[in-house]
């Protein structure tokens, strides 16, 4: 019979020498990661500013993860870009998915504790949190590719409760798809387009009503790129082709911006192209619902 006891005669740590944790060390550790990921976020918007291919790629990261804020959407593109599904290391481990070796992490902000002002008012504070994306996992469960809708369904979901009326008109200038009037707060439409075309010059013109807080002076010239921006977003989410948009004057719109006037610009393009994505997902949502078959009794 064999023997176990060398299990026993191993040499234990000695708990007594291990270094008592240090509070003061670890507050500075997680200063230190706050200051360089706030300083990457000032770096990634001034660099999204300068360069119009790097702006649509920042669309492009927030349009994926539209729900996650414009901070965090620019340091998902300054460390991992092509990210398509993120979770922290103990979100993945209980979706039964593992790390692979050698991979490294990225951070974002999530809120932490609220905390309270010189001028009396509540704040919030944000800790960096690492994540990993589902590409530096292994046996992680397969999500089904999310599939979009036929034609007539994005569109019947772009419109569904619009914030204003959406009309045919026969009178629109040559080159002109769709119109958002404010004076009479409605949209009027070129007849007899294809789809994309459609779905690109409403979610255009959407953007606008959304943009318009209906105060009487609503400055088309003053919006044009958020909405342009928006519009580029929503056909980005839902499969219409985007061959036709160009960002070359990002650069000009954003210029001499500090990083924070930049996050409040991305901010706008983010809620205006949100708004839009909310009704329409909530409409498609409910059709989803409709198809489920009843169970059986």
């Amino acid at each position: 019979m064999s023997s176990f006891d060398d299990l026993f005669n191993q040499e234990q740590p000695n708990k007594e020498s291990n270094q008592p944790f240090d509070k003061e060390a670890w507050a500075q550790k997680k200063q230190e990661q706050r200051e360089t990921v706030y300083a990457m976020i000032d770096e990634t918007a001034e660099s999204v500013a300068k360069d119009g291919a790097k702006f649509q790629s920042y669309l492009d990261v927030q349009g994926r993860f539209d729900r996650y804020s414009v901070s965090n959407a620019l340091l998902i593109l300054a460390q991992r870009p092509n990210a398509t599904r993120i979770a922290d290391f103990d979100t993945w481990k209980e979706q039964g998915a593992f790390i692979r070796k050698k991979e490294s992490g990225f951070y974002i902000l999530e809120p932490g504790e609220e905390y309270q002002r010189d001028d009396g008012t509540t704040g919030i504070s944000y800790n960096p949190k690492k994540m990993f994306d589902v590409a530096q996992t292994g046996n992680s469960r397969k999500r089904e590719t999310p599939t979009c809708p036929d034609d007539r369904t994005r569109i019947k979901a772009l419109i569904d409760h619009a914030p204003v009326p959406i009309h045919i008109a026969e009178t629109l200038l040559e080159g002109t798809n769709a119109l958002y009037l404010p004076d009479t707060r409605e949209i009027q439409i070129r007849r007899g387009m294809d789809a994309d075309d459609i779905f690109r010059a409403l979610a255009q013109e959407l953007a606008h009503a959304e943009l318009d807080k209906g105060n009487g002076n609503y400055d088309r010239s003053e919006h044009s790129f958020h909405a342009y921006c928006a519009s580029y977003m929503l056909c980005r989410q839902y499969g219409v082709d985007t061959g036709g948009y160009y960002f070359d004057r990002a650069p000009q719109m954003l210029e001499g911006m500090e990083p924070q006037e930049i996050r409040a610009e991305l901010s706008d393009i983010k809620e205006t192209a949100g708004e839009i994505s909310g009704r329409m997902n909530r409409m498609l949502a409910q059709q989803r619902q409709q198809k489920r078959p009843e169970p059986e009794r």
